[in-house]
């Protein structure tokens, strides 16, 4: 791998490409040459990079010819598209949608858990859903120390994680209520709003959601956990940005609040904000835009045998998403 990579952003423009933008500056990531990449209506539109103006380029089959390294977050149809063809022009792909995480021949990584995963790549490797991602933050750690059987948790996910249209939506909504003018839906079924939805992505036959299965799923292969087991309701929350998730979680070992606090102390990307005696326990509101994912509100679960139960929250867009990607691509130049 060039030690000074060629990027390329598929998605530039979207809630995600622009956060990928931001956090290859603020890591001072040592891009060659950065190529801006969306779809036609977005070309010529131009995005600040190190105090540069880059002009959006079109996706096309012929755009990864000179790329070494092409961070997608476009959706899972372009990525089905584009991944395997930016594959084979021998650029490697790390892939921000669904379309790829549970395929046997691409890493699911998140570089603070199983960075080693990242060498089995055959030119595509998978982030990680963001709630599975930021939850998997904290349960990991504790995991490596415990040994996680199972976990039962229910997320609370700020609309950002829909996109820009569920954000205005829900200023819109906010605004429309205040001057007392009838709510207005397009993003979601119901008002969002003053409004918590039980209902992220979309419902499979088992009752649960695609997000709430992406969990288990997910959590298995990263942590190498066959055995892992999670039960989770996904809830959508009137936040703008970051995901909280409150978690409990089973071990096979026993578990102290001590302990967990030890080892969740010295757990990398994690911050431990848990002074719930002077009102300090992680928050959407402080997380925002940090890189570091926040645990707290530790202590012993009252109904499951060596049971942990604590609260996480991080930024979606971040540690969910762009941060994530660019950690990977920062494994590949190691």
């Amino acid at each position: 791998m060039n030690k000074n990579p060629r990027i390329a952003i598929v998605g530039a423009t979207g809630a995600v490409g622009i956060e990928m933008i931001k956090t290859l500056e603020k890591r001072n990531f040592p891009v060659g040459k950065l190529t801006l990449l969306a779809s036609a209506r977005s070309t010529g539109k131009k995005l600040s990079f190190r105090g540069q103006e880059i002009a959006v380029t079109e996706l096309t089959r012929d755009a990864f010819k000179d790329i070494d390294i092409a961070l997608f977050s476009a959706g899972g149809s372009i990525s089905k598209e584009f991944a395997p063809i930016a594959a084979a022009a021998g650029c490697i792909v790390v892939d921000n949608s669904s379309a790829f995480r549970m395929d046997d021949s691409v890493p699911l990584v998140i570089p603070e858990i199983n960075p080693e995963d990242v060498k089995k790549h055959k030119g595509i490797i998978a982030n990680p859903n963001c709630t599975t991602a930021i939850t998997l933050m904290a349960l990991y750690p504790l995991h490596k120390a415990f040994g996680v059987k199972r976990i039962f948790a229910s997320s609370y996910q700020a609309v950002s994680g829909t996109g820009a249209k569920a954000i205005e939506e829900l200023k819109r909504q906010v605004d429309e209520i205040v001057a007392g003018k009838p709510v207005t839906k397009e993003v979601y079924p119901h008002q969002i709003a003053f409004n918590v939805l039980p209902h992220v992505d979309s419902f499979l036959p088992n009752g649960y959601t695609k997000e709430e299965m992406k969990m288990e799923n997910e959590g298995r292969k990263i942590m190498h956990h066959p055995d892992f087991h999670a039960s989770v309701t996904c809830v959508r929350v009137p936040v703008y940005r970051s995901h909280s998730v409150a978690v409990n979680a089973e071990f096979q070992k026993p578990v102290s609040v001590e302990s967990a606090r030890k080892v969740l102390k010295s757990a990398p990307g994690l911050d431990l904000v848990d002074e719930p005696e002077n009102k300090k326990y992680p928050m959407p509101l402080f997380t925002s835009e940090k890189f570091n994912c926040e645990v707290g509100r530790i202590r012993m679960d009252c109904a499951l045998d060596n049971g942990l139960a604590f609260w996480v929250s991080g930024d979606q867009l971040l540690k969910g998403a762009a941060l994530n990607a660019v950690q990977i691509a920062e494994e590949l130049v190691k």
